[in-house]
């Protein structure tokens, strides 16, 4: 009894740390009955809208009439639904979303995309290509528009919606809801910066330490001549908070050595100078006694 009870508890007990980490960069859907299914999943669907580079695709796929017949297809389906239910609390649809409002990458990737004549020329042949244009045609008289239409007087559709109750998608979806792992994981996924888009993965760290200038040049008033204005990720490096290493030094910790808490003193004027260093810039010299 004490080690099924172990066992229940370690599958409940999802790690945050697991569940709210940077989840690996997902695969293109390359087919309209594969992006059909992406938009049930919550972690994938907005992936679209923030790379042009996947929304042309996505937009090729849903100018077929077979991502629609597909997709009504899956919506007779309770199982389906009770996929998105899952998806939905997934901690990831949290770091799925959020950068579509945090993260300028995303904005400069759409203005960059709105300059490019590529980009239009990609969208509008998909209204010009004649295979297309017959497979729309030949729409009424598809077997799948059939069987989805044929689907009505199916009695099997009738009786997967009567037993949704015990569909396994929709027993996970109420079993999730008493699972602590999944409320740790949303508390992860809001706490870590990475989850705001790839611009605020180095918020909150020690900088790198900046390149020297060439031997012979003028020292840069701000102790480096590395930082790019245009860069927005350089901004964010800016208001790295001290502490992290001590000393706020140009150098990394030594391989092995861990930093030591930091303590910040509020009567230590030196200690505010550090506070709005520049990535590279030396520390401030003490204040005079």
């Amino acid at each position: 009894m004490k080690l099924k009870s172990l066992v229940l508890a370690m599958v409940l007990s999802v790690s945050a740390n697991a569940i709210a980490a940077d989840a690996p960069a997902p695969a293109v859907p390359q087919t309209p009955d594969a992006w059909a299914q992406s938009m049930w999943d919550f972690t994938r669907n907005p992936n679209a809208l923030k790379d042009p580079k996947q929304f042309v695709p996505f937009a090729t796929a849903a100018t077929e009439p077979s991502f629609y017949t597909a997709l009504g297809m899956q919506m007779l389906d309770p199982s389906w639904w009770g996929y998105m239910a899952n998806s939905m609390m997934n901690p990831a649809t949290f770091s799925a979303w959020m950068p579509l409002m945090t993260d300028p990458n995303v904005y400069m990737k759409w203005l960059a995309a709105g300059m490019d004549p590529n980009f239009y020329t990609a969208l509008l042949t998909q209204f010009s290509d004649p295979g297309k244009l017959m497979r729309w045609m030949m729409a009424p008289v598809d077997p799948r528009a059939l069987s989805l239409m044929m689907q009505s007087i199916n009695p099997a559709m009738y009786m997967k919606w009567m037993m949704a109750p015990l569909d396994p998608q929709w027993l996970r979806a109420g079993v999730n809801t008493m699972n602590p792992g999944m409320y740790m994981g949303w508390l992860g996924a809001g706490l870590n910066p990475g989850s705001y888009g790839d611009m605020w993965k180095g918020f909150l760290t020690y900088p790198a330490p900046g390149i020297a200038p060439p031997a012979g040049a003028a020292p840069s008033p701000y102790g480096t001549t590395t930082f790019n204005p245009l860069d927005p990720n350089a901004w964010t490096q800016m208001f790295t908070v001290p502490g992290l290493v001590p000393g706020m030094t140009t150098t990394p910790p030594p391989p092995g050595g861990a930093a030591q808490p930091y303590i910040f003193n509020p009567l230590d004027p030196n200690a505010w100078a550090r506070m709005w260093q520049v990535p590279g810039q030396q520390p401030a010299a003490p204040a005079a006694k």
